[in-house]
């Protein structure tokens, strides 16, 4: 495939060579980045799910059952029966019953610190001596209002959520919802979709869908997806063997309707997601943030959702555009040009000569432009045995393209 793809229809059109097969990848260039891959580590079985409607069944039906209630602080009552059993006497307010409910340990972190006690030291004693200092507390909070999140858990009443009154909740299940209006079901009945897998150089953009290798992720506090439109690759340049080199563009969503994280997007080009959710040659990666305040929901409906249409069915033209120009800006014509260019940049000389030795080597040629450098210094940071050191060569590598970009 030698087409290189401008906007979203004419990748749907053109790039039907990889729809039934692999394609070459060789990682080069763009950094790593272990966002997903964190996610993917530490998420038991049942906070993961292979498809964007089962994912939304969950978060919408823990919102059905949950109540919001804003109450005085100083009317809660403590109630401990043995030694770790501790619930909460919420009161009637406007739009709930009285009612015993059981922290989660979530919401139980929450209350601690709104009423200025240390969760971490309250945990460690039993409920009774605990709820002595939690019951101080309420009585001594000097912000009157808290807005609780609670719904029914089974045997318990659950206390999801304990947070200040003026807290903007986006719902878990909305922002779900949102993504599935851009990428149907995620498994591949749209163009966005759970990622295929990278092996051994090649990209397999039609890998199913397990549990295993889902990207779809949610539990009671929150919920995590990263998608991608990988069977539409884009090719920016060719890999040191002449091989096209392939990028796909991808984003995650992450969001927590009781306040364990912010809304966050980011967005990117990426040329593979390993199984184990390792993203590799990512380009042009980009985050926002939107803490849950008092104007949040608003924004979300507003500016966020917006912004998530827009980038799902944006022209790939300014991305390619700006590649273009960074494979094209000579910034060096001979070594000393290329020691001194490196060098204002804060490498040292040993990784000065390893940066134009991987050029050399991989493109057959000295760096002499922005883009020999950049897939330079990514190629030497894959190398570098400690993390840390890894992610400053690659954020120097990203600076360097931003700038150029820009």
């Amino acid at each position: 495939m030698s087409e290189q793809l401008v906007t979203a229809d004419e990748a749907a059109a053109l790039a039907t060579t990889h729809k039934e097969e692999a394609y070459k990848t060789g990682g080069y260039g763009g950094n790593t980045n272990t966002r997903v891959s964190s996610e993917w580590w530490a998420r038991p079985p049942d906070q993961r799910f292979t498809s964007l409607d089962d994912l939304y069944n969950m978060t919408h039906s823990l919102c059905k059952h949950s109540k919001v209630g804003v109450l005085e602080s100083k009317e809660i009552r403590v109630e401990s029966d043995g030694v770790d059993d501790l619930k909460l006497l919420l009161p009637k307010t406007a739009d709930t019953e009285e009612q015993l409910v059981k922290p989660t340990h979530w919401s139980f972190g929450q209350v601690s610190r709104l009423v200025g006690a240390p969760p971490s030291y309250l945990r460690k004693l039993p409920a009774p001596i605990a709820g002595i200092n939690l019951q101080h507390g309420f009585s001594n909070h000097r912000s009157e209002m808290i807005k609780t999140y609670s719904s029914n858990g089974g045997k318990d009443v659950q206390l999801r959520a304990a947070t200040g009154p003026d807290y903007g909740r986006i719902y878990d299940h909305e922002v779900v919802d949102a993504v599935r209006k851009i990428a149907g079901n995620g498994t591949g009945d749209a163009r966005w979709k759970v990622p295929g897998v990278l092996e051994n150089g090649l990209y397999n953009p039609n890998a199913p869908v397990t549990a295993e290798s889902t990207t779809l992720y949610g539990s009671d506090r929150d919920v995590f997806m990263f998608l991608v439109d990988d069977k539409n690759p884009i090719e920016i340049g060719k890999l040191p063997d002449g091989s096209p080199d392939y990028v796909f563009r991808g984003f995650f969503i992450a969001n927590s309707e009781v306040g364990s994280k912010s809304l966050s997007i980011a967005t990117m080009y990426l040329r593979g997601v390993c199984m184990n959710r390792i993203l590799w040659g990512v380009e042009g990666f980009q985050e926002i943030t939107m803490r849950h305040s008092k104007g949040a929901p608003d924004r979300f409906i507003g500016d966020v959702l917006p912004a998530l249409n827009s980038y799902a069915d944006a022209s790939t033209g300014k991305f390619l555009e700006g590649i273009k120009t960074v494979q094209g800006l000579r910034v060096a014509e001979n070594d000393e040009e290329r020691v001194s260019f490196l060098r204002k940049r804060d490498f040292n000389k040993v990784e000065t000569d390893a940066i134009i030795a991987s050029v050399t080597k991989n493109e057959g040629h000295p760096p002499t432009s922005i883009w020999d450098f950049v897939n330079g210094i990514t190629r030497v940071a894959q190398d570098k045995p400690n993390q840390d050191t890894r992610v400053d060569f690659e954020k120097k590598a990203t600076k360097l393209l931003d700038r150029a970009i820009a």
